[in-house]
């Protein structure tokens, strides 16, 4: 799973989802990728269903970029707790995704074939997507 190996807070605000993608809203690394329509968390383990996904898809023909990592803590308290006795301890990470981020890019491999593997991997994605290409010439 990917957490990270030291963080300065262990438990951090919940923040803001809204507005649009600062960085990473263009294909960058790849020739095609997979663009986030909605605000959302990303838990560690969804992004590791989708590179087991993409990593079996590719084989050896083509090379997958993962463009975030989820160094945000979320907390939870325990099932049938009274309130109260402050913030509940870490349950896991997330990252934040934004409006207009490409979550994860692919090259090396035609067309058709990565939008068929972003379609499988929207499926376990919570929020919508859209297929994206590298803008050539411009």
């Amino acid at each position: 799973m990917l957490i990270p190996k030291k963080v300065k807070y262990r438990k951090v605000q919940k923040g803001k989802r809204k507005g649009l993608s600062v960085g990473g809203s263009s294909v960058s690394f790849g020739e095609y990728g997979i663009k986030a329509l909605e605000p959302a968390w990303l838990k560690n383990n969804q992004i590791e269903t989708c590179r087991i996904i993409l990593t079996r898809r590719l084989r050896r023909g083509g090379k997958l970029w993962i463009r975030l990592f989820p160094d945000k803590p979320y907390t939870k308290k325990p099932a049938e707790t009274r309130q109260g006795k402050g913030k509940g301890e870490v349950a896991g990470w997330v990252a934040v995704v934004r409006r207009g981020k490409v979550v994860f890019e692919i090259g090396g491999v035609p067309e058709d074939y990565a939008r068929d593997s972003f379609r499988l991997i929207a499926y376990k994605l919570p929020f919508k997507t859209m297929f994206v290409t590298r803008n050539r010439g411009i």
